[in-house]
């Protein structure tokens, strides 16, 4: 595969190691020195870009993507409020589009141990539930795109819990979301239903960011040929 990496920290740099180790070619590397580069001159050809930028860019760059006919994968969060107009844009060019929170393996899975975590602790009200997320001082969004995928998740199964908070709250029907920053700490997440008798707790912790920028190389892969908008759960078939 032909890929383009829009945004070249430490995430873009992750990622063509991995998509060079599985045989791709990163035909273009857009980031802010050469941000001119990017044209549908320059784009043609690719067979998906992988965009991990900051929540103020991301949106005009998958936007640009979608428009010049270039397959993209996003792995920025913090500009998930413009995503129906990307999915209307997607639909409306017969674009290519995959956006997820966190495209580790192991999160995914998380995601779903989540899910079903929440449908079984809905109906014990003796459970408060409350969700931590500890991510490097660099991360320019808190909470977490991924500690908010978490939250929407219980939010739709728990019903006595109406909204997510990031920070503590004396309302009950407040979800709390702790965000912490420290170095060095790739992620960790945790949901914890806590009573007076026990806890139960679910935790997924990062060592490195491997598992990140191999589940979006995975995605890249997912996504070449196709049209339309899919998920982590479609690239995985969970």
């Amino acid at each position: 595969m032909k890929i383009v990496l829009i945004g070249y920290g430490k995430m873009g740099k992750a990622i063509e190691e991995i998509a060079k180790a599985r045989g791709h070619e990163i035909m273009l590397t857009i980031d802010q020195p050469n941000l001119h580069e990017f044209t549908p001159e320059n784009m043609a050809g690719a067979d998906a870009a992988i965009e991990f930028t900051s929540p103020h860019s991301a949106y005009d760059n998958i936007k640009k993507c979608i428009e010049m006919g270039v397959p993209v994968v996003c792995g920025s969060t913090g500009w998930t409020d413009k995503l129906p107009a990307i999915t209307a844009l997607c639909n409306e060019k017969n674009g290519a589009f995959i956006y997820s929170s966190n495209y580790s393996v192991g999160v995914n899975i998380f995601f779903e141990l989540n899910k079903k975590l929440a449908e079984l602790m809905a109906p014990h009200r003796e459970y408060e539930v409350i969700l931590e997320e500890t991510h490097h001082t660099q991360k320019k969004d808190a909470p977490s795109g991924t500690a908010i995928s978490l939250a929407e998740q219980i939010l739709e199964r728990v019903s006595r819990k109406k909204k997510w908070v990031n920070e503590l709250s004396d309302h009950p029907e407040d979800l709390e979301i702790i965000s912490q920053r420290v170095d060095p700490a790739p992620g960790t997440h945790s949901i914890k239903y806590a009573s007076v008798i026990d806890d139960i707790e679910i935790i997924h912790t990062a060592h490195n960011r491997t598992g990140f920028a191999t589940g979006a190389v995975l995605a890249a892969e997912f996504l070449k040929g196709k049209t339309g908008q899919f998920t982590m759960k479609d690239v995985l078939n969970l």
